[in-house]
């Protein structure tokens, strides 16, 4: 069977503010860097990106503060018009787009959530998620039930005719999360939606963000600054400096092969062993004797194990069937450090 398509394909995108920014990619030198860039009048809030979103994937982008994560999920939407390269959705190249048939596509098809809650101080909860159907003109009883739906999902039933003012920080994102749900969007743009939450808060909307993704299998781009967030929650994660992205892939190989030496800094104060599975460690071809391990457990999982074991390969099982098998030594590196 073919592989499905991206839901979003995005191919050497730049985003160029300044004067002239089609004039100038145009006729950029193609070795300039970010701050020839700058140096030059413009800048490259993303620049020549390359990346593809799949089907039910939770894609975390993240960086510093002005490294274009932003920008960039701004342009998968066309909230910003990309100066080059393209980007499509679900087939369909954005920048062609009608501006109605942009509407109509975000309406649609996408759900968005941001860090400021933005909602109606004078309407209740109710009210505020049904919001966007009212938006799309759809009769009162058809939105009330789905709003209804949805915050029953988000856990705030009992509050539907509270308002923003009587609730927690936390229960207000819920809020906004639900709003977005309420038009069952099978794209989900997520721009640091938990970052004003306190600590405790911000575990709950994770763990609640985690069961909504296990329930609704939505298509995910989210955006974090927070390193212990994107391991939690990710599929893959993109870190990006500079408007550029310097590595995009899983949690355990950002942490165990960073490519560039801004990732290594970015990754090196990670507690490997809380993020690397037997899975990645586990060589298919290998055997192992004796009481297998999941492929979902991490080396800290298994570190009571690993520590008493006496075996030099442990074999793994994924959903029931060998994956092969790990060298407990590789193991033991992670968890206790190599030069242990």
């Amino acid at each position: 069977m073919a592989p499905q398509a991206p839901v979003i394909s995005c191919k050497n995108a730049w985003k160029i503010f300044g004067n002239d920014p089609k004039g100038f990619l145009k006729n950029m030198d193609p070795g300039m860097s970010f701050d020839d860039i700058r140096a030059a009048g413009y800048i490259a809030g993303v620049k020549d990106v390359s990346i593809d979103v799949h089907k039910g994937e939770m894609l975390v982008i993240m960086g510093l503060s002005g490294s274009g994560k932003s920008t960039l999920v701004r342009c998968f939407s066309r909230l910003h018009d990309i100066t080059g390269g393209t980007i499509e959705v679900e087939g369909q190249d954005i920048m062609s787009l009608a501006e109605k048939d942009l509407i109509e596509l975000r309406r649609s098809k996408m759900g968005m959530v941001f860090q400021s809650f933005g909602l109606l101080p004078h309407r209740s909860v109710l009210e505020n998620v049904a919001f966007p159907l009212e938006m799309r003109g759809q009769d009162k009883h058809t939105r009330r039930e789905r709003a209804l739906e949805v915050v029953k999902l988000v856990g705030l039933e009992g509050r539907e005719d509270y308002f923003p003012r009587e609730l927690s920080g936390g229960q207000q994102q819920r809020v906004g999360i639900a709003r977005s749900l309420a038009i069952e969007p099978d794209i989900w743009f997520l721009d640091e939606p938990f970052s004003a939450l306190d600590p405790l808060i911000r575990r709950e909307m994770q763990d609640e963000f985690l069961r909504l993704q296990q329930m609704l299998n939505k298509t995910i781009v989210f955006i974090t600054h927070d390193f212990d967030e994107a391991l939690r929650l990710a599929d893959r994660i993109a870190i990006m400096k500079d408007g550029a992205v310097e590595q995009c892939d899983t949690p355990d190989q950002i942490v165990l092969d960073p490519q560039t030496e801004y990732v290594r800094k970015f990754t090196e104060d990670i507690d490997k062993a809380r993020v690397v599975h037997a899975g990645v460690l586990a060589d298919a071809a290998a055997t192992g004797e004796g009481e297998p391990v999941d492929a979902g457990m991490t080396v800290h999982a298994m570190a009571r194990m690993l520590v008493n074991d006496t075996r030099r390969m442990i074999p793994v099982i994924k959903d029931g069937s060998s994956a092969g098998a790990l060298s407990r030594q590789s193991a033991l590196d992670i968890l206790l450090g190599s030069d242990a």
